[in-house]
């Protein structure tokens, strides 16, 4: 019942200077809600890049080629063609635990079919390729070894490319051109989303011998793609393929691979460091506008002490203790934030859903950042009025009596 008086005591003492109250909590409504809008952000794009990671299989290893020095420059994964046909199959047969794999060479190309061309990101990749990426097919079938031994001139088709060629139009049994080699569409792919780099949808893919005699000219394979049988063999199988490239590679023990071999988890972590990074600034950004409102509320509370001093003279005159009035006023700054902090998780969630539909940025609010944006408005209301609070309660009530 005190806890209650006290409340609407406070609330009734806000309400005599609405404006001032408003403008108040207005640095608490603007700090809770970047807040959230930014923490928001920054776990939509780590949500982004992990379901980008997802797309890629279950249990996949990325073998990159490349990954050394020449001339004093590190060479990044991808510059060099370091990953053989023989590294391919020595894989395949030597390494454990494998389920599947497919190596991955290829390049953009124009795409020709009718009076209708795009240019499209061609891969070649062996007829696993689909297995390992999880990748199902919404018409038409897969091609087979015969295809990739025989280099035959057939090719899976993305969703945006058999839109952008064909429209609403079956692209199956179809014949398209690229770079004027005619291949026949066996297999229309199932819709994956966008990925590193773009459209994934946006893709043929052929067997890779047809891809390097009939399109490339390339020898060497861009990436590896290995799927490992169980995710407790994933580390096994990475160093399987470590010792055995630089056996083949025939890499001295001071000297740096040639070659690289992640998870799909040492992929996220590299890929989601920038945006932890990000999300940490962001939010440590915002934090300083709720710490600016509690310097407010601390000022306000200031000044209402000294616009009360009287009325706290008539309290502890007729029998309030000191307590009473560090609970009346600490309770006006606690529901002065409180109150903010509920206003400003509303305007951080629309805020959130604005960004998203608007400027087609994702975001995703956690239960998370919402509980922690309101109790750190609590904590600095509790933190920046206790001062103002205590010191009204230190009052000498025959001086407060006497204050004009």
């Amino acid at each position: 019942m005190i806890l209650f008086a006290t409340l609407r005591i406070a609330v009734r003492a806000l309400r005599r200077n609405k404006l001032r109250t408003l403008l108040t909590a207005l640095g608490i409504i603007i700090g809770v809600g970047a807040v959230i809008a930014m923490v928001s952000i920054g776990n939509g794009a780590k949500s982004q890049i992990e379901a980008q990671i997802a797309s890629l299989g279950q249990n996949v290893l990325n073998v990159m080629s490349g990954n050394f020095q020449r001339g004093g420059v590190r060479m990044g994964w991808g510059s060099a063609g370091t990953l053989t046909k023989d590294d391919y199959e020595a894989i395949r047969k030597e390494v454990d635990g494998l389920n599947g794999m497919s190596p991955e060479v290829g390049s953009n190309a124009q795409v020709a079919t009718g009076n209708q061309n795009s240019f499209v990101s061609v891969k070649g990749v062996s007829a696993d390729y689909l297995d390992v990426r999880s990748w199902g097919l919404a018409s038409g079938s897969n091609f087979t070894e015969q295809d990739v031994r025989g280099a035959s001139k057939v090719a899976l088709i993305g969703q945006t490319t058999a839109q952008n060629l064909f429209g609403d139009s079956d692209p199956v049994g179809q014949t398209i051109r690229i770079k004027n080699v005619p291949f026949t569409i066996v297999g229309l792919l199932e819709k994956k989303g966008s990925g590193f780099g773009g459209d994934q949808d946006d893709v043929l893919l052929v067997p890779y011998t047809s891809a390097m005699k009939r399109l490339t000219g390339q020898t060497t394979f861009f990436r590896l793609l290995v799927q490992a049988s169980a995710p407790d063999l994933l580390t096994n199988v990475q160093t399987q393929i470590s010792e055995l490239l630089r056996q083949r590679h025939r890499i001295a023990e001071n000297k740096d691979d040639d070659f690289g071999v992640q998870t799909q988890q040492e992929i996220a972590d590299r890929f989601t460091a920038t945006s932890k990074i990000m999300t940490v600034l962001l939010g440590s950004v915002a934090c300083v506008s709720l710490i600016v409102g509690g310097i407010g509320i601390m000022n306000i509370m200031l000044v209402s002490v000294t616009e009360r001093t009287r009325e706290i003279g008539i309290r502890l005159a007729v029998g309030a203790r000191g307590r009473d009035i560090l609970l009346q006023f600490l309770t006006e700054a606690v529901t002065l934030s409180a109150v903010g902090g509920i206003v400003g998780i509303l305007l951080g969630i629309g805020s959130s859903r604005f960004i998203s539909a608007k400027l087609s940025w994702p975001t995703l609010t956690s239960m998370d950042s919402i509980v922690v944006a309101f109790a750190f408005s609590a904590a600095v209301g509790i933190f920046f009025g206790f001062y103002p609070a205590r010191k009204a309660s230190q009052l000498d009530p025959i001086e407060a009596l006497r204050y004009e």
